[in-house]
Formats: structure tokens, sequence, C-alpha cells
């Protein structure tokens, strides 16, 4: 009988590898019907060398939430670097906060489940504490252009993101279009206020 030969990876490579196939599982059959055997025959891996990377399922979903986190990070660090005036920075790093694909609504689902409360609580966290710095460079950069007048650019940006991240979550309120749309609105004014802006 011919023996599967092992194939060896980079470490970053196959802590990579074993977070995309969670993913897919846990998008697929949620966080509690995925289980790290799942994810070892996915990745055809032994258990050490899953725990090697991770110390748990938990730490697993921990680390997707960063990873989530940080190219949220990404978009807002690229739109700062574009040439846009400062509030269409602010409105363009809001909306790229928002699921771009199918995986991603499905991921953030499953930060919905009641019994992944924790993991929603530590997303919302992450996010705020990640990009409220991004938000304070483009509140900063509206002060210099003259167009925002904020002595809190930081401690602005992260009320703003607590409210939108708390307000605007699907987990929390389910609003009908109405609703939200006058959410939105008065959302908005408060930006406005809140940043000293026109």
């Amino acid at each position: 009988m011919e023996r599967k030969q092992r194939i060896i990876k980079e470490p970053e490579e196959r802590k990579s590898e074993i977070l995309d196939a969670a993913e897919r599982f846990f998008s697929q059959k949620g966080y509690e019907g995925t289980s790290v055997n799942d994810i070892l025959a996915a990745v055809n891996i032994a258990k050490g060398t899953f725990y090697h990377h991770f110390k748990s399922k938990e730490d697993v979903l921990d680390t997707l939430i960063e990873r989530r986190v940080q190219m949220g990070v990404k978009k807002a660090e690229e739109i700062i670097a574009a040439p846009l005036p400062p509030v269409q920075k602010l409105l363009a790093i809001m909306m790229a906060q928002k699921p771009q694909d199918r995986l991603q609504e499905d991921f953030i689902s499953i930060l919905h489940e009641h019994d992944n409360s924790k993991m929603h609580e530590k997303s919302i966290i992450q996010s705020i504490t990640h990009l409220s710095p991004c938000l304070a460079k483009v509140f900063r950069e509206g002060i210099e252009a003259g167009v925002f007048n904020t002595p809190f650019p930081l401690e602005s940006a992260e009320i703003l993101l607590a409210a939108v991240m708390v307000l605007f979550d699907d987990g929390f309120f389910q609003w009908t279009e109405k609703e939200r749309a006058v959410k939105i609105a008065a959302f908005l004014n408060v930006v406005e206020r809140t940043v000293g802006a026109e």
C-alpha cells in the first residue's frame, strides 16, 4: 500500500489554510456544528499541527475575527491614502466595513448566533479599537483642511463607531427599511455635529 506523502508547508501558509477551512465550515455548518476534526480533514493535517497553531476552536474564531478586522483596517488605510476630501473618506471607510461577499455575510451571521455572543462582543471591541485610529486620521486631516472641528478626533471616532456597530447591527436590532432610513439620516446628523462638519 502506498503511503500518502506528508506535505511540509511554511507555518503561516498552514495557519492560513486552517483559517480558510474553518471559515468555510463555520459559514456552512455554523460554529457549533463544526468540529476540529472537520477542519483537520479538510486541510489534511494531524491534531498536533492544529494545536501548534491554535489553542482551541474558539481561538480559531477569535483569529478569524482579527483577520476580518485587519482587512477592514487595510481598506480604511487605502481610502485614507486616496486623493479624496475628508468627508468622502469618512463615508467611504464606513461603507467599506459592510460585508463584500456571501462568505463574509455568512461569517457575520455566525456572530449573531446566541451561543456566539462573546465572539460578537469581541468583534465589536476589536473593530472599534483598530478602526478608530483610522477615522481619527481622517478627522485630523479634516481639521487641517478646515472642514472638521473637534478637540477629540480619536474619542469622536470611538463614539461614532460604537454607535454604528450597535445601532445598525442586525443581531441587535431588526429595523424596517423606513426605520433604517431615518436612523441613517439621524446618524449622519450626529456625525456632522460630533466632528463639527457642515
